[in-house]
């Protein structure tokens, strides 16, 4: 017997804020590529940021499925912001203020 799980959702790609970067709220931080497949086929991508190790809550962008599904070159946390470089060139910057406290 065979059953399928849709949609279903894994995590492609994860980062963690290093411990020199300490954000106003105090907590420690985590980025995700959460990759979706649904039953007609369809994926999309969404980067997570927040709080959240399983990547349910949080700040969400969604991603082009070319640009993710090439994955992620780098990832730089900083006090102002977390930039995201994937392999295929493109950058993603996304402002500290937006995935803090709970957000």
């Amino acid at each position: 017997m065979t059953v399928l799980w849709w949609p279903r959702t894994e995590v492609t790609y994860q980062s963690t804020a290093p411990s020199s970067v300490v954000y106003e709220d105090r907590f420690p931080h985590v980025l995700g590529l959460v990759h979706e497949h649904t039953l007609s086929g369809r994926h999309s991508y969404r980067l997570v940021i927040g709080r959240d190790s399983g990547f349910s809550y949080g700040h969400w962008v969604e991603v082009e499925p070319y640009v993710a599904a090439k994955g992620v070159d780098t990832t730089t946390w900083t006090q102002q912001e977390v930039r995201i470089r994937f392999r295929t060139g493109h950058e993603l910057v996304v402002p500290a203020r937006f995935f803090l406290y709970g957000r």
